[in-house]
């Protein structure tokens, strides 16, 4: 990218904080406004996640045909998707098509880090600094951070002296493992990914896992032609129905209880969702997510398949989860995940009975063994949802830090302002669907909020908005009472911070539904934005 000079002293209508696919769309509605804007990105290019997740086997878990824009018809038609669950570097490219296609660099400012954000009460503004000195204002400051971005190490005692990365902050060039030892710290999403690439050419891989997670096949393959096209024709149809649904995909949900049918029935239709793969799986069955029994069904369904795809017995009982209902983790899904236990350069360490103690120069040390490896990758996630929000110094009226505000856990108004906080909007924060959901129908789903937001500001003549903090409080409790009724704050899953040592536990997104939320923020846009104060 072309070094762009610092900037001081300049004036924005919003300041945008964030390339990736919020962030660039968030652009391209306040460019339609005719407002004026200043986009900030910590690395040298767009694409947000898949920017920065690099890593070998990195895929996306929606479907290509879905996790796309839906703005614009003819970027639908002219862009072409190769795979069913499309790679790091097809939606890199996608990205960057998107940001050509658009002219939006030309606003964007790459290599810059916001560090602070202050709001100036006196003059309605936000004053916004970055890592390489630029200082500028906005009258909006709209956060586009991501909800995956704040990648976490694990504190470990002691100094590695071989190579070491983690998933989530990969190379830019290629990392050969061939012949190398590799040890992977972490089962979650990415470690699931990778893992079976680096058995492919690495002399050793050692697995250390904490917590087996449940994961999918994705099934993979290339997208058929006349599946192409038909998509390309139907695709308004099928975008309305996902912004309705659940969980903003396509796949079809059926509400019948599996206690209800048969073991017969549930055999079949489980066998039928795992042959199909994919996310579709886990709506096998209504009360998967809310009963204990009926989600028992369902794990146990994808135990047998660990036990008759792993040759060895107590490798498949230590991957099968049993400490956390099925799907109250982020769902996983994989490619020959399970069947790479058998290779014989893939061992698998379980930290919980042995954890890791220290690094040493040549590997590490568990409380049981000493492994020594060329590699260390970690495979660890991240701060989610309101680490990228708080590893900024944010503070609103009256000097009141956001870190401060959210000690305790998140407190939001729909997910997109929090009172105290004027002229501040956070894209996919914590207490919307966000990541419970395909990112690209919330992310649009709260652009075009914000957007049709700054518009009434404008018409009515108001220039602040922000949350009420009655109704901050009415939304915090709603959040948390509909996660209470669902399976989801059984697990010690990053939905709830619990990665993240002295974090509040606290479930961070809303659990009601894409379609519920959206109708939800309608009806308060549509009744003058109730639960918001708006200023002149």
């Amino acid at each position: 990218m072309t070094e762009a000079s610092i900037e001081t002293g300049s004036s924005f209508d919003a300041v945008v904080i964030g390339a990736g696919f919020s962030g660039m769309y968030m652009l391209h509605r306040l460019r339609g406004l005719g407002l004026t804007a200043r986009l900030y990105e910590a690395g040298d290019g767009v694409g947000g996640t898949w920017y920065w997740n690099r890593y070998p086997g990195a895929r996306c878990d929606v479907e290509s045909v879905e996790y796309c824009y839906s703005f614009s018809e003819e970027l639908q038609q002219a862009w072409d998707w190769t795979e069913r669950y499309p790679s790091q570097p097809e939606i890199l490219r996608y990205a960057e098509h998107v940001a050509d296609r658009f002219d939006l660099r030309r606003d964007m400012r790459f290599c810059r880090r916001v560090t602070r954000a202050a709001y100036d009460a006196a003059g309605a503004r936000w004053r916004v600094e970055t890592d390489r000195g630029d200082r500028v204002t906005g009258r909006f400051l709209i956060t586009a951070v991501g909800c995956l971005s704040d990648a976490r190490v694990p504190d470990l005692p002691g100094t590695f002296e071989g190579e070491s990365y983690h998933t989530g902050r990969w190379p830019h060039e290629e990392v050969d493992f061939t012949g190398k030892r590799v040890a992977v710290i972490g089962t979650g999403s990415s470690g699931i990914q990778i893992i079976p690439v680096i058995a492919e050419r690495a002399a050793q891989v050692t697995v250390f896992q904490r917590t087996p997670n449940f994961t999918i096949p994705a099934w993979n393959r290339p997208i058929r032609p006349e599946y192409a096209r038909w998509v390309k024709d139907n695709f308004a149809e099928m975008r309305r129905s996902m912004r309705a649904s659940l969980f903003g995909i396509a796949a079809p949900f059926n509400t019948r209880s599996a206690l209800a049918a048969s073991e017969r029935e549930r055999a079949e239709e489980l066998e039928a969702r795992w042959a199909h793969g994919g996310p579709g799986f886990l709506g096998a069955f209504g009360d998967t997510a809310v009963d204990e029994r009926a989600n028992e069904v369902v794990a146990e369904f994808v135990r047998e398949k660990i036990r008759h795809t792993v040759d060895d017995p107590q490798v498949a009982e230590l991957l099968s989860p049993r400490d956390h209902p099925i799907g109250t983790k982020r769902p996983c899904f994989d490619t020959g995940y399970y069947a790479t236990y058998n290779r014989p350069n893939v061992r698998l360490v379980d930290v919980r009975a042995t954890p890791i103690k220290e690094l040493l120069s040549a590997g590490l040390r568990t409380t049981e063994a000493t492994y020594e490896v060329d590699v260390i990758v970690y495979a660890t996630g991240y701060d989610a949802m309101t680490g990228p929000l708080l590893a900024i110094d944010i503070t609103g009226a009256g000097g009141v830090a956001l870190r401060d505000k959210w000690a305790g856990g998140p407190r939001t108004y729909l997910g997109l302002m929090t009172a105290d906080f004027p002229n501040l909007f956070t894209i996919t924060g914590p207490g919307s669907p966000s990541v419970l959901s395909n990112m690209f129908v919330s992310i649009e789903q709260h652009v075009d909020w914000i957007a049709d937001c700054l518009r009434h500001l404008a018409d009515s003549g108001a220039a602040v908005i922000e949350a009420d903090p009655d109704a901050e409080d009415g939304w915090t409790r709603h959040v948390g009472e509909i996660a209470a009724q669902t399976l989801f704050p059984r697990a010690d899953s990053w939905y709830m911070g619990a990665n993240i040592p002295g974090k509040p536990r606290v479930f961070m997104p809303y659990a009601g539904g894409v379609g519920t939320y959206r109708a939800l923020c309608d009806e308060i846009a549509a009744k003058g934005y109730e639960g918001f104060t708006l200023s002149p």
